[in-house]
C-alpha cells in the first residue's frame, strides 16, 4: 500500500452544502440517539467522525467534508463548537449536563427534526448503522475504537485525512511507514 502525495490528501472535501448537512447531521444524531444513555460530546464526534470517513470508503465522498482533527479522546470535527452554538442560538438544539459516575456528560439535545431531504437514503442508512452499532457503548469504549491507524499517524490538534481510511490496518508495511513519516516532515507533525 502506498501513501498519497502531500499534493493529493484530502483534509477537507467539498460537498454541496457540506456545512448544512453537518448541522442538520448533528440534530439527527441527537435525535436518534435521544434514548441511548451514554450519549454525549464524545460519542456526537465519533458518530461524526465515523460516518464522513466510511462514507467517503464507500461512496468516494464524505457526507460532510469537515475537517477532523486528532484530539486525545479520539477525532473530532474541528467546526463542532462554533456550529453547535449556532444551533444553540437558533433553538433547534439544546445542551444537557447529565452527572454519570464520576464526570458529568455533555448531551445534545434536538429540538426540531433534522431535514434528511439533503442527504440520500444510503448516506442515512449509514449514519443509522453506525449509531446502531455504537449504541450500547460508552464514550470510554467508542473513544478507544476510534484509536485507529489514522489517529496515531498524526499528532494531537493535526487535521486526519480523508485518505487515510485506505490505510490496510492489518497490514502496514515499511514503506507505509516511511511515506507517514515523510509527510509527517512536510506537514509540519511532531
Amino acid at each position: 500500500m502506498h501513501l498519497p502525495s502531500k499534493k493529493s490528501l484530502n483534509f477537507s472535501y467539498p460537498v454541496e452544502r457540506g456545512l448544512q448537512r453537518f448541522r442538520e447531521l448533528i440534530i439527527y444524531i441527537s435525535d436518534k440517539s435521544k434514548d441511548d444513555p451514554d450519549f454525549g460530546s464524545v460519542k456526537l464526534n465519533k458518530i461524526l467522525y465515523f460516518a464522513d470517513f466510511i462514507a467517503y470508503e464507500r461512496f468516494g465522498v464524505p457526507l460532510t467534508g469537515m475537517v477532523y482533527q486528532k484530539l486525545t479522546n479520539g477525532p473530532a470535527p474541528r467546526a463542532l463548537l462554533p456550529v453547535r452554538a449556532e444551533l444553540i442560538e437558533e433553538g433547534a438544539i439544546r445542551l444537557e449536563s447529565v452527572p454519570t459516575f464520576s464526570f458529568v456528560q455533555l448531551r445534545t439535545v434536538a429540538l426540531r427534526k433534522a431535514i434528511t431531504d439533503l442527504f440520500f437514503a444510503d448516506e442515512i442508512s449509514l449514519v443509522d448503522e453506525i449509531i446502531a452499532d455504537l449504541s450500547g457503548h460508552n464514550a470510554t469504549d467508542v473513544s478507544l475504537r476510534s484509536h485507529d491507524l489514522r489517529w496515531k499517524a498524526v499528532q494531537l490538534n493535526d487535521p486526519i485525512p480523508y485518505d487515510f481510511i485506505y490505510l490496510d490496518t492489518n497490514q502496514l508495511t515499511d514503506d507505509d511507514i516511511r511515506r507517514s513519516k515523510e509527510l509527517a516532515g512536510e506537514f509540519g507533525w511532531r
